[in-house]
């Protein structure tokens, strides 16, 4: 059964009004919210809403299961995992079954297909469907879109809201902005309710959007410009995960480098503070930054990159070789800026693996430019090659030039990918013994999976003991994308200062706050006053009558409704 979080612009309306929660609050359930309904569903009528000794017909949302499926980037993965935990602390259940919530991708053509056809196939199977992702914030009039629920990327945290009123048959489209005074926010409060793919991973989105505007990039239409959360509410999440046992966070962003440019900071000064709450046997891993933004920080992103809790590791896609190429890109920088980048960190933090990222077929790219490509692979024998055959995205600058032949882009995709795979970046590390963090299972569940200091990947025996801690190996044999280590003998897994992790699909975030609110029974009969995400304290005998004591408790799950999970022994 797929887990809860299985991994052309139109003009988008600011539906947030000045009397809307603001982003500071917690979650909570709009003043109104006018859904569309549609046409094809009756509503039933009241008399068919009165319970009887057989059946009970009224749908209550939050009792309805549901699977949410992502694709695309860490940034779109983390906010797949927030909308997941509000929805199963609202009281859904995350599985395959009667909703499905599918959170897009617009970075290339086939992950928008994929998209597509899932919508295509839930409403072949009568599911109901709603979606969220870069997609539909970018596109919303698309016609396979037509009638159904929306979330915005900036609106995760209605995502309850949304599901609530699609569950009852309505159509609902949240597609606005967050702003406070007039400046436009990162996005949803960090620290909403959220199931983690991996217990032990940590995704934090730092800002949201970028400073560049490049011809072929569909995302910029979704996200917008860079807009970035404050320090200190990225330090108290950071500071969250780890009491929750996470030994791992990412960074992730459009754009990590241009961190902080529209709050006056940067993403140094942000690094240096995370740093300082990193607890021993937890790691650090910084997302993709493109080069203009990083260059001026280079002596600082070295001494971090240096630092142990930190993994020298940094992704700085270059897309080509060829300035003529980055130039049509508008990618703002030249190749030889990316050679200093590499240059400079290779120099200053030994051993560092670089990833980067390059299109093959862009429009107007030469056989002398694709070449200049080559030469620079040839050079630097990336070890992490994300190779990408160029897509025309409908709407943006690019699917306008003059495209390069379809057969052309194939062969030279083929090219590149057989020059990545001629060579071993990691024959060298056999015999070295090395320090892992342990975070997960390999695919054909054979191993666990860890990362040395440079976020290579590191194949050990599948042990319990191991997961979620760091522990030596020795070095014994390599493959194209990862290395196998052996634990040393009478080394102990290292994890002094670490919680124990949330037990998968467990519910990150949920907080005690004193606002008290009226819920209603699932049993659909009466209301009593609670807490809005905490453990109440009340009872009820077969929904007879309501008291306030502590014979029995109840989960309160969202500002909507309360579960009860049995009386206190």
């Amino acid at each position: 059964m797929p887990s809860a979080c299985d991994s052309l612009i139109d003009d988008i309306e600011d539906m947030v009004s000045f009397n809307e929660p603001t982003p500071h609050e917690r979650q909570s359930a709009r003043k109104c919210v006018v859904p569309r309904s549609r046409k094809k569903k009756e509503l039933v009528t009241n008399e068919e809403l009165q319970p009887s000794n057989s059946n009970f017909f009224f749908l209550i949302p939050g009792t309805q299961k549901i699977w949410v499926k992502t694709w695309g980037c860490s940034h779109n993965n983390s906010d797949g995992e927030y909308m997941a935990g509000q929805l199963a602390a609202s009281g859904y259940k995350m599985t395959e079954a009667d909703l499905w919530l599918l959170n897009s991708c617009t970075v290339k053509n086939p992950a928008e297909d994929h998209f597509r056809n899932s919508i295509k196939k839930a409403q072949e199977q009568e599911k109901k469907v709603v979606v969220a992702g870069c997609v539909p914030q970018a596109q919303p009039r698309m016609e396979y879109l037509k009638g159904l629920s929306i979330i915005g990327v900036q609106q995760i945290d209605r995502v309850v809201e949304v599901v609530d009123e699609a569950v009852k048959g309505h159509s609902v489209r949240l597609l606005g902005q967050k702003k406070d005074g007039g400046r436009r926010l990162g996005g949803a409060r960090l620290d909403l309710p959220k199931i983690r793919k991996n217990p032990l991973i940590e995704i934090i989105s730092i800002n949201t959007g970028c400073l560049n505007a490049c011809t072929y990039c569909k995302t910029k239409h979704a996200r917008g410009d860079l807009a970035s959360y404050p320090i200190d509410e990225l330090v108290e999440r950071a500071r969250q995960s780890f009491q929750e046992g996470v030994c791992e966070i990412w960074l992730t962003s459009e754009d990590t480098g241009a961190y902080g440019r529209d709050i006056g900071t940067d993403l140094p000064t942000l690094l240096w503070r995370l740093v300082e709450e990193i607890p021993e046997g937890a790691m650090l891993r910084l997302g993709m930054t493109n080069p203009p933004y990083i260059l001026e920080h280079l002596e600082e992103m070295a001494k971090i990159l240096n630092t142990p809790r930190v993994y020298a590791f940094l992704h700085v896609p270059v897309q080509s070789a060829s300035d003529s190429v980055l130039m049509d890109m508008k990618r703002e920088y030249c190749v030889d800026d990316f050679r200093r980048v590499v240059d400079f960190l290779k120099e200053r933090v030994p051993g560092i693996t670089i990833a980067t990222d390059i299109i093959c077929g862009f429009p107007g790219e030469t056989e002398a430019d694709f070449q200049e490509t080559m030469n620079l692979v040839k050079c630097y024998r990336f070890p992490s090659l994300f190779i990408n055959q160029f897509y025309p995205r409908p709407g943006t600058p690019a699917a306008k030039m003059e495209q390069v032949p379809a057969h052309v882009k194939k062969q030279r995709t083929k090219e590149l990918s057989q020059l990545f795979h001629s060579y071993n970046p990691y024959d060298h590390k056999i015999g070295e013994r090395q320090c892992v963090l342990v975070t997960e299972e390999s695919f054909d569940a054979q191993y666990y999976v860890a990362h040395n200091k440079f976020y290579e990947q590191v194949l050990v025996p599948r042990q319990a003991e191991f997961k979620g801690k760091m522990i030596e190996v020795d070095i014994y044999e390599s493959g194209k994308h990862f290395l196998k280590g052996r634990p040393v003998e009478d080394s102990k897994p290292f994890t002094p200062s670490i919680a124990a992790p949330l037990e998968r699909g467990e519910v990150s975030g949920l907080m005690k706050v004193n606002k008290p609110l009226i819920h209603f029974c699932l049993h659909g009969r009466h209301r009593y006053p609670s807490f809005h995400h905490a453990i109440g304290t009340f009872s009820h005998d077969n929904c007879g009558s309501v008291t306030r004591d502590k014979s029995a408790h109840f989960r309160v799950a969202s500002a909507y409704k309360c579960v009860c999970i049995g009386h206190a022994a």
